[in-house]
């Protein structure tokens, strides 16, 4: 029988590997039920590129947006705006800071750097609390008998994380198991198998102490089921019983890691960690008001370099018009009138870039629209909603003396910068102090105090009069009793490791980063001492070359007048005329940007020396708070106020603070009353500029060689120019001022630029008139095509009554616009 059913699996072997052999190795498919032919969840790619699955609303400011403004689109409205106002918007409106770190004079626009760059490359105003809520990866952990132990086995001295974080390691921890286990095993022996039930139950609760002990409290449940009984009568009272404890315990190291100061150096780093913080934070925002002032004044520069613009077309034009007045009376030739009309041309290129800004060599490469879009990039706001912010507050032209004892020691106490550096120092300096502790060799003293109660079953207490395990007795009653008890004391040394080559080496590297820290700090003070001396130098050359400017505006005006007169007369050829238009216009720019650039030199000064935000009215103050919080720390106060004060060491760890910042005045009394060297004290008239024939007291009018009055150098120029809210209110009225009634009519002929004095932006059109300035004698035509270029003769044209005003949005008709010089071809 077992010869047939051998045979019978045999050919049920033979049958399987025949049918395996007929299928062969090749790979098949699945098949599946309810298989879909359109396979939708199939992907061809792993790496296709996918839209991610994110919505987030757009700002109104960013999908609202007008059109820009350009060349052809001027549809606005002024904004005028003040510095104060756009200091708060921008402020309002900051959730990150578009502006770089440093303290750098000129910082680039980042705002193409922000596009492609990350959240936290650029400060915002979330990363304070973002680095108060920063945490360990490392959980809170405990040993098997429910003790915490530290993370790493180490103390924390390189606290990455926030403060909560740091005390986080000082918060009680509560831990338990369950344990069961089943024991059925025989024995190498005469005695029948054991069999066993065990179970075992912990809770605990651990606290760390700021002394550097750990304290626990236990409690465990053993019950305990075996044969014992059956094998040897006499061994077990019975069959059954439990087993209750309750444990406390007390870690305490002696010396390595013992002490207050020691354990709370994380918290203290912590701490230190959010004073870093914060100082990010009052750069951010100093730097992003500094931007917004540079850039509020670069558009106050725009806008009067399109205000120079506009006067020196007008001049073109009115130019223009009597070098045409003259080639009809004979007086003049068609190359005056070619320059003159060149001259307009350029005027208006310049104009048109002022306006629009223009990557040209030589133009304004933002000009009023770029500048302005680059304000509204610091403001938070879109960059066009039909309206264009002016500028309406005038720079100041008054002159600013800086005390530099008081600069200086102004500079090195309020500096966010240096906060920062002193901040890290003693942050080393508590890195020193862990690194020399850790040298110690390592002495734990342990003490454990148990109560222990046993019984036939758990409880709760009776009072019954059966002994301890026996029939009927009570494991918590045994307890409660209080009749075992037990203790052990446990003291372990484990010193470092002989010559404590690690530790020494840990000291060492902790000294050298303070060293280098403090030198670090010593030249950032020097340099920036340095920086602020270059500041308050810039002030004085630039309110310098405002009053240098001013004069040769003034000088540059009176040029003018006096070559049209002479002009006029038929005694100056036109080009001298043309020159020194060109010369007022350019003395007009430079006063301009010299007194803005004074302005913020000026601002420069108090950005250096911490003042800014203070002059600004800015503070920095921390926001709200739930009421919850308040509450808490009222009553934490008045739990403090309530004990006993116990003065028995000095503080520890240390003062790492001297309380909050102070205000710039108190800075020469914390810092010293500066640097002052003993020398000879000098008036400006003996240090201006070096030229001879300075000798007179300071206080008394006095002429350099030439015969120019130096007062101005001491005090401000009188320039009657016109605020920029005065020149209009609508493009065409900015553009285009308005005619005052001057014309050019008979010998009348206007001065083609606005006086210190008395301005005035009327002019003659050269665009609205073009009749007034024909094709001159002798000019090539050549607007007809296909035809043989012709000399044609200048048409008289009557004069009109009176000069239109300028609209530079209509272009010149192509007839009256200079044509190119047509080129023969060469004869072979």
């Amino acid at each position: 029988m077992k010869r047939s059913l051998l045979y019978r699996y045999t050919a049920y072997l033979q049958l399987g590997l025949a049918l395996l052999l007929a299928s062969g190795c090749a790979p098949t498919q699945p098949f599946f039920l309810n298989e879909s032919p359109d396979l939708k969840y199939y992907l061809q790619t792993a790496t296709q590129i996918e839209y991610p699955d994110v919505d987030v609303e757009s700002l109104p400011d960013t999908t609202q947006t007008l059109r820009p403004l350009t060349i052809g689109n001027h549809d606005y409205q002024f904004w005028n705006l003040q510095l104060e106002e756009a200091v708060s918007i921008a402020l309002a409106n900051a959730k990150f800071f578009v502006t770089t770190s440093g303290i750098a004079e000129q910082r680039q626009n980042v705002a193409d750097q922000f596009i492609s760059g990350t959240a936290d490359q650029f400060g915002s105003v979330y990363d304070v609390a973002i680095s108060q809520s920063t945490t360990q990866s490392v959980p809170l952990t405990v040993d098997a008998n429910g003790n915490r132990v530290l993370p790493r086995g180490v103390l924390r001295a390189n606290q990455v994380g926030g403060v909560e974080d740091a005390l986080a390691e000082f918060d009680a921890q509560a831990s338990g198991f369950l344990n069961y286990s089943n024991t059925d095993r025989p024995n190498n022996s005469p005695v029948a198998a054991t069999q066993a039930d065990d179970v075992t139950f912990q809770q605990a609760i651990s606290k760390r102490l700021a002394t550097g002990g750990v304290a626990t409290l236990r409690n465990q449940l053993v019950y305990s089921d075996n044969n014992l009984r059956d094998i040897a009568p006499n061994l077990r009272s019975v069959d059954s019983d439990y087993t209750v404890s309750i444990e406390a315990q007390v870690q305490q190291p002696l010396m390595r890691n013992r002490g207050t100061l020691i354990n709370r150096i994380p918290v203290v780093l912590a701490s230190l960690n959010e004073d870093v913080s914060i100082a990010e934070y009052e750069i951010q925002v100093r730097n992003l008001v500094r931007d917004v002032e540079v850039a509020y004044w670069d558009l106050y520069v725009a806008y009067r370099g399109v205000a120079t613009a506009i006067i020196g077309r007008n001049s073109a034009i009115a130019t223009a018009q009597f070098a045409r007045l003259a080639l009809e009376n004979g007086t003049g030739t068609r190359q005056e009138l070619a320059q003159a009309v060149e001259q307009y041309y350029q005027f208006r290129g310049l104009l048109e870039s002022a306006i629009a800004g223009s990557n040209l060599p030589g133009s304004d490469r933002q000009g009023v629209y770029g500048a302005e879009r680059r304000l509204r990039e610091l403001l938070g706001i879109s960059p066009t909603d039909g309206r264009l912010i002016r500028p309406i507050d005038e720079p100041t032209i008054a002159r600013v003396e800086h005390d530099w004892n008081e600069s200086v020691a102004q500079a090195l106490y309020l500096s966010p910068e240096l906060r920062q550096t002193k901040t890290r120092i003693k942050q080393q300096d508590l890195e020193l102090i862990s690194a020399k502790n850790q040298i110690l060799p390592e002495v734990n003293l342990s003490l454990l105090y148990r109560w222990v109660g046993v019984g036939d079953h758990l409880g709760p207490p009776s009072g019954s009069d059966a002994a301890p395990v026996f029939p009927g007795s009570s494991a918590l009653d045994t307890l409660t009793d209080g009749n075992f008890q037990e203790g052990a004391i446990r003291l372990e040394v484990t010193p470092a490791a002989f010559g404590a080559r690690r530790e020494l080496t840990r000291i060492r590297g902790a000294k050298l980063r303070l060293v280098r820290e403090r030198a670090n700090l010593q030249e950032k003070e020097r340099l920036l001492v340095s920086r602020l001396s270059d500041a308050v130098a810039k002030v004085a050359t630039h309110y310098q070359l405002v009053q240098t400017n001013a004069q040769r505006w003034q000088a540059a005006e009176q040029e003018v007048e006096a070559r049209l007169a002479e002009f006029k007369n038929g005694r100056s050829p036109v080009n001298v005329v043309l020159q020194s238009q060109q010369r007022k216009a350019q003395a007009q720019i430079d006063y301009y940007r010299a007194l803005g650039e004074y302005n913020k030199s000026l601002n420069y000064v108090d950005y250096l020396k911490g003042t800014m935000l203070a002059n600004n009215n800015i503070m920095l103050r921390e926001g709200p708070w739930n009421k919850k919080a308040y509450w808490d720390a009222l009553e934490r106060a008045r739990e403090r106020s309530a004990g006993k004060e116990l003065v028995y060491g000095v503080s520890r760890p240390g003062v790492v603070r001297t309380g909050p910042l102070r205000d710039a005045a108190s800075a020469s009394e914390i810092i010293g009353s500066g640097t002052m060297t003993h020398g000879q004290t000098m008036s400006p008239e003996s240090m201006m500029l070096n030229e001879p024939g300075l000798s007179s007291e300071y206080g008394d009018s006095i002429n350099d060689p030439l015969g120019i009055n130096l007062d101005p150098y001491r005090n401000p120029v009188e320039v009657n120019d016109q605020p920029l809210s005065e020149l209009g209110d609508t493009p065409a009225e900015l553009f285009s001022p308005a005619p005052d009634g001057s014309g050019l009519q008979g010998e009348n002929v206007p001065t083609p630029a606005p006086t210190l004095e008395s301005p005035s932006l009327s002019a003659p059109s050269l665009e609205s008139a073009p009749n007034m300035i024909p094709t001159p004698q002798g000019q090539l035509d050549s607007t007809s095509t296909g035809q043989p270029s012709q000399w044609q003769s200048a048409r008289h044209v009557k004069q009109p009554a009176r000069v239109q005003p300028v609209n530079y949005d209509t272009p010149a008709p192509s007839e009256y616009v200079p044509a190119p010089v047509r080129r023969m071809a060469i004869p072979r």
